[in-house]
């Protein structure tokens, strides 16, 4: 069986080659173009080069390196930088020479004043007593804590005008109870003299301050006074006012602001 299979082969070839008939210029169809291959290993590494070559001949690398080209233009100026911390303090300079002396003062009057002495008067005394001021009465002190001069007498509460000028008088009084003030300048009329007055209906403790500017001639009085209107509907103070025996304070002061003794 197997000797019969062998010639049915052998057949089957015989017929093929018969059925196919190509001359010398048979030629088959090209094939398509394969892939890329994969990279070739690295080569080996190749010799040195020879040097850069002038137009005068060869030049030297180490030569090269220390040409230097032509300066450029200057570029433009930079942005300014941050400021920098603070220096140290430095030693103190050396010091210097001392200047030359300065010109002679001028020797006006050899030593004299050339002007009298300005001419002054002041004045602060202090009531204590504890009685109400009489009505309508020149007020007095006990105590006179300035008297440039004596110009004021505390027992009878006047001051008496030595240098004749423009004079501030002022006061300030304690008291528990209604009181009027008026300073008077011997002279004047009636209703032409400051008054000054505090209504106490607390019997609290109350300040009354008062102060004038006032011109004054050579031997004119001025006094502080307790003032009680005539009239009823014009009288602040009780008749219970004038009986309180508490604690009570009167200061009277003035000076002269400037003289007009020309």
């Amino acid at each position: 069986m197997g000797t019969h299979y062998g010639l049915t082969v052998l057949l089957g070839v015989a017929l093929l080659l018969s059925a196919v008939k190509c001359d010398v210029n048979c030629k088959g169809v090209d094939g398509h173009p394969g892939e890329a291959g994969r990279d070739g290993l690295a080569g080996m590494k190749g010799q040195k080069g020879e040097p850069v070559v002038r137009v005068d001949g060869p030049m030297d690398p180490s030569v090269l390196l220390r040409l230097k080209g032509e300066r450029g233009n200057p570029g433009p100026q930079g942005p300014i930088g941050p400021k920098g911390f603070r220096g140290e303090l430095g030693p103190a300079g050396v010091a210097g020479q001392p200047g030359p002396p300065g010109p002679a003062g001028i020797n006006i009057d050899s030593g004299q004043s050339s002007s009298s002495q300005e001419p002054y008067a002041a004045f602060s005394v202090k009531r204590t007593d504890t009685r109400y001021p009489s009505f309508n009465q020149k007020i007095t002190y006990q105590t006179a804590v300035i008297n440039t001069n004596n110009d004021f007498d505390i027992s009878t509460g006047i001051f008496t005008c030595r240098i004749p000028g423009f004079y501030y008088f002022n006061f300030h009084s304690f008291a528990k109870v209604s009181i009027c003030l008026g300073l008077v300048r011997d002279g004047e009329g009636e209703g032409e003299n400051p008054v000054f007055c505090d209504e106490n209906t607390r019997n609290n403790d109350q300040v009354l301050s008062g102060g004038a500017v006032l011109e004054l001639r050579a031997r004119q009085k001025v006094w502080l006074e307790s003032y009680r209107g005539k009239s009823a509907d014009l009288q602040i103070q009780k008749s219970s006012d004038a009986q309180d025996n508490r604690e009570k304070l009167i200061i009277f002061n003035g000076f002269l602001i400037f003289s007009n003794s020309a």
